[in-house]
């Protein structure tokens, strides 16, 4: 018996438009990774009860009421600064459902270092000769777009790169975030100074020749979660089971797809936005092309990673 879950259908996270020059093309997101780690559930020995997370006073060890609690930041060692909800409101940058390509740069042009996080872009409201447009204009030029994003209240730097047969929004780091190299105990960049032989940058290349292959995602498993599952199995098999009642969730309310939006004649908005030299639109033309507003389950925050690990719902329930 093999216990698996079924992927969740793509779930669009945000919609919007990408915009350079005069051209808007509605499209919306879709998360480009899925996470199929081991979650550890917190039970109550006791009752099997799911334990849920706490707001506990570290110094106290009591649990605080939410109204309670204030954001702070630390400016020195045990100095904070309080703001309040609406101080930090006020501080958001300004919420817009458009992904603007300010730049484009070399597709191999940004390090590795600086991708974040990848969404799938997927064209909306009859986009789609659009976006194929500048898809096929990326795949050409060899280029990519550096683009900013409002996403859940956040700004993002992000990358626009054209993979296969759809657009991928890649969030970067911002340059601030990237430690230098200055204080690493790093050897020289110049080989012979870095005390490497011919011969054994030879005999390396040649073990990077033999080793080589084309990328095969499928031949890498996770065998931590391998082992455990492993486990989980042979526990479900011998009955070793326990029931976990779970507290009703509440139903997330769908909103359908709007209406399209209106295209405006792809030629015309090609040469006016090279007259202006890739300015921004004109307020009509954006309203021409406004995309729909994005659904009420996109706007939710997530939550803090410390937190996802101890929510309350189990991830596996007694076998049938």
């Amino acid at each position: 018996m093999s216990i698996s879950k079924k992927a969740p259908a793509p779930r669009v996270l945000w919609k919007g438009a990408i915009s350079f020059g005069l051209v808007h093309i509605p499209v919306a997101l879709y998360s480009a990774t899925t996470d199929h780690g081991i979650d550890f559930d917190w039970l109550d020995k006791r009752t099997m009860d799911p334990v849920g997370y706490k707001r506990i006073n570290k110094k106290t060890g009591k649990e605080i009421a939410r109204e309670q609690i204030v954001k702070g930041i630390e400016y020195e060692d045990g100095e904070y600064v309080v703001l309040s909800d609406k101080e930090i409101a006020a501080a958001y940058p300004k919420t817009t459902q458009t992904i603007e390509i300010e730049t484009f740069v070399p597709a191999n042009g940004i390090p590795f270092v600086y991708l974040e996080r990848p969404y799938y872009v997927a064209p909306i409201n009859r986009g789609a000769k659009v976006y194929a447009l500048l898809r096929e204009t990326l795949q050409r030029s060899g280029r990519v777009g550096v683009a900013r994003v409002v996403i859940q209240t956040k700004q993002h730097l992000a990358v626009l790169v054209p993979v296969g047969p759809g657009l991928v929004l890649n969030l970067l780091r911002w340059g601030a975030d990237i430690r230098p190299w200055t204080d690493l105990p790093l050897p020289s960049e110049d080989a012979k100074k870095a005390g490497l032989s011919e011969r054994e940058l030879k005999m390396a290349t040649q073990l990077v020749d033999d080793m080589s292959a084309d990328w095969n995602p499928d031949e890498f498993k996770d065998e931590f979660k391998d082992e455990i599952m492993r486990l989980v199995d042979k526990k479900v098999k011998a009955g070793q089971t326990e029931t976990v009642t779970q507290p009703e969730p509440e139903e997330e309310q769908r909103t359908g797809e709007g209406r399209g939006a209106k295209i405006l004649d792809l030629t015309e908005l090609l040469q006016r936005s090279l007259r202006k030299g890739g300015g921004k639109p004109a307020k009509d033309e954006e309203e021409d092309a406004e995309p729909e507003p994005p659904p009420k389950a996109a706007a939710k925050k997530r939550k803090p990673a410390a937190k996802a690990a101890r929510k309350a719902p189990a991830r596996h329930r007694r076998a049938a």
